[in-house]
């Protein structure tokens, strides 16, 4: 059995800051109940259940309107979870799916009708059990206006850069882009995430830094490279809180609102705050 991943700090802190009206978190992951959604046997990690409800509850003590349930390994290219999660909450959710090689259009546009505006590929270093890269399926979403959400690995986003740009449709790169923090903002990595931004066409999430780096809360060696982005493409950058931070064994659990005051530091100016928070992320994924 892969091992049972740390549950979220139940008790989210009241942030400081005061989240813009419309406010989305752009990425989270939900789970269970356990015996009605099972975890797929390639799947690096179990999770106890984290129920819409209790993302919702989350969200409310954040001030956050809106979430982006991102597919995460767990369910693989099941999607069944995320189509009833969905079918639930149409008003506080959009879906990015994890879609099975060969899915069709009519099967696209379906999610779609379900709240589904993206799909998800990851590098290969994240699991047999995930989609590839594939530009059949990007073109198809591109149909329908989804989002092509991009997960590399700390090792490979330059040999995917290219390759990503030459897709039709938006892109969303999950972390950061996955660049490791400590190789600071000169590293190859990071100036191939900026030539990417400056394609117009590429968006960045915020949102993970513990993916980033090894250290703990704030992850201080993150923050040169939040702010290195802000300053250069605030258009295209979206916030995400990655509820509930799977596979954190052997760290300390972070708590979401201390993960949110983040953007005080990453981003000191509230417009180019809240549009990050609120704005493109609302366009990104087709809120209302």
């Amino acid at each position: 059995m892969p091992p049972m991943t740390p549950p979220p700090d139940p008790n989210p802190k009241t942030p400081r800051l005061v989240c813009p009206p419309g406010s989305v978190d752009g990425q989270v992951h939900l789970f269970g109940p356990a015996a009605q959604y099972t975890f797929d046997p390639g799947s690096k990690y179990i999770s106890e259940d984290a129920l819409p409800e209790t993302c919702i509850a989350m969200h409310k003590a954040l001030g956050i309107d809106h979430g982006v349930i991102v597919s995460g390994g767990g369910y693989g290219m099941d999607t069944t979870h995320l189509e009833h999660t969905l079918a639930r909450f149409p008003e506080h959710f959009r879906g990015v799916a994890l879609l099975k090689p060969g899915t069709t259009q009519a099967e696209m546009a379906r999610l779609h009708a379900l709240g589904v505006r993206g799909l998800r590929f990851v590098s290969p270093h994240h699991g047999a059990h995930l989609p590839y890269l594939s530009e059949d399926a990007a073109a198809m979403a591109a149909e329908l206006g989804w989002v092509v959400q991009f997960y590399p690995s700390p090792r490979d986003l330059e040999d995917f850069a290219d390759r990503l740009m030459a897709l039709p449709g938006p892109v969303v790169l999950d972390h950061f882009g996955a660049v490791p923090a400590a190789g600071g903002t000169g590293q190859p990595a990071f100036r191939t995430l900026l030539r990417m931004l400056d394609s117009g066409r590429v968006w960045v999430r915020l949102s993970g830094p513990m993916r980033c780096t090894k250290e703990d809360f704030p992850y201080a060696s993150v923050t040169p490279l939040a702010r290195t982005l802000v300053a250069h493409a605030p258009e295209r950058l979206i916030w995400g809180s990655d509820w509930p931070h799977v596979n954190m064994q052997g760290r300390v659990m972070p708590n979401d609102g201390d993960l949110l005051d983040l953007m005080l530091d990453w981003t000191p100016e509230e417009a180019v705050r809240n549009r990050i928070l609120s704005d493109n992320a609302r366009r990104l994924y087709d809120f209302p």
